[in-house]
């Protein structure tokens, strides 16, 4: 028989929060983590905004030979971890580490690592030729090695890749390893340090990034007649997945539980998703179907809605066809249009606010949206400007990625409520 999971550990660093109390506050009062791009000269750039993390300094966590070290995006890793396991008490209990595990995430890894390794190398600037640490951390599964290590987590360790999918991928594997009985825990997660020259040069150069660089705090704005693209975010999201009565067991706080996870492809094109949604489609009803859950029962979405033409418009297509006459009792809200867009981190980040707002019965804010797209159908219920009370049992995080990734995760309120 399959075993029950729940959420027992917490961790965020955000463009709107370095840790998930300020972020789930931030979030609430609509707060935007956008602004002009400080790492480096945008000079050349067409977009000059991102949303960066507020008053990071590595050496507030590590000291400067291991920061040296490690890179950014394996940092940030580090530090949510820190905090969902310390929130969890799951390490200060009589707990078998050898069944605790780490699924981790990312989409591009350790990039700042690689620019500056491969731009010393091509200028000639005198130093040795690569660094003894280039390999350990670039690599995109170090982070869940270096977490493993750092805690002595001896349980199943991987890292997973799904574009801006890859964290909810790491959700719902760490998901079924629980209910499987493979693990007692799983710490799962994702961190993303994308805000470099090359991965702005990208995204821009493929036109997916907004130009708004006048007013970036109103740039990313889902949904709206006037959006012209995402804006890139970074940071990390972690969550403790526990075997339901392990977590009885020991007293542990239970967030909410998780009841089911769809993942698909939409088979269709590198970058764009399917018009109708399609891919989008099968993996909610996938995830409803092993919650034994109907479209009328979720209260509330967490919109991948990343400020696209076309993305924002392929996802409301697929939620319009499955949820039908139930649209108009589902509340909807697009968090990125505060943290920006945290690529494989995304998921993570935006399901600690799905399981923070089934606890609290308040659904965080969609910003900056002002007219809504004239193709969007009348019926949906987004949330916009400000943080809405409600009740809320069943809830939805959306993700989706660049190769036609699906991935979606459903969260109950925590069944000892």
């Amino acid at each position: 028989m399959l075993k029950r999971a729940v959420i027992t550990g917490l961790g965020a660093l955000t463009p709107i929060g370095n840790d998930v109390e300020s972020f789930w506050r931030n979030a609430c009062a609509g707060q935007s983590g956008a602004g002009p791009i400080s790492y480096f000269d945008t000079t050349t750039f067409r977009t000059k905004i991102a949303c960066e993390l507020k008053n990071y300094d590595a050496t507030d966590y590590f000291d400067r030979r291991e920061a040296r070290k490690i890179d950014p995006f394996c940092q940030f890793a580090l530090i949510v971890a820190d905090e969902a396991l310390a929130k969890s008490g799951l390490l200060e209990s009589d707990v078998d580490r050898n069944r605790v595990g780490v699924v981790w995430s990312t989409g591009v890894g350790g990039l700042q690592t690689l620019e500056e390794e491969l731009f010393g190398f091509a200028t000639g600037d005198g130093r040795p030729l690569f660094s003894p640490f280039f390999v350990t951390k670039m690599i995109a599964d170090i982070s869940s090695g270096q977490i493993s290590i750092r805690h002595d987590l001896r349980g199943l360790n991987f890292n997973t890749v799904s574009a801006c999918s890859s964290s909810t991928n790491a959700l719902i594997d760490a998901f079924n390893y629980v209910r499987l009985g493979k693990a007692d825990a799983v710490l799962a997660g994702g961190s993303e340090a994308a805000v470099t020259a090359s991965c702005i040069g990208g995204f821009s150069s493929m036109k997916a990034l907004s130009r708004r660089n006048d007013d970036p705090a109103r740039a990313s704005r889902p949904f709206d007649v006037h959006r012209d693209g995402f804006v890139l975010g970074e940071g990390a999201g972690a969550l403790v997945v526990e075997e339901y009565e392990h977590a009885r067991r020991r007293g542990a706080h239970i967030y909410a539980e998780i009841v089911g996870g769809g993942l698909s492809a939409d088979a269709y094109h590198v970058a764009a998703t399917h018009p109708e949604g399609a891919g989008a489609q099968r993996a909610i009803r996938d995830a409803l179907n092993e919650a034994g859950l109907q479209p009328a029962d979720v209260d509330y979405i967490n919109a991948h809605a990343t400020s696209t033409s076309l993305g924002d418009l392929s996802e409301l297509k697929a939620l319009e066809l499955l949820f039908a006459d139930d649209l108009a009792n589902v509340a909807i809200s697009a968090t990125k249009s505060m943290t920006g867009h945290l690529l494989g981190a995304a998921g993570a980040v935006e399901a600690i606010l799905t399981v923070l707002a089934l606890e609290h019965n308040c659904v965080p804010p969609t910003i900056n949206t002002e007219e809504t797209d004239p193709d969007v159908d009348s019926r949906f219920q987004f949330v916009l400007g400000s943080a809405k009370a409600r009740e809320l049992n069943v809830a939805m995080s959306n993700t989706f990625g660049f190769g036609g990734h699906n991935a979606i995760a459903v969260f109950k309120k925590n069944p000892l409520d």
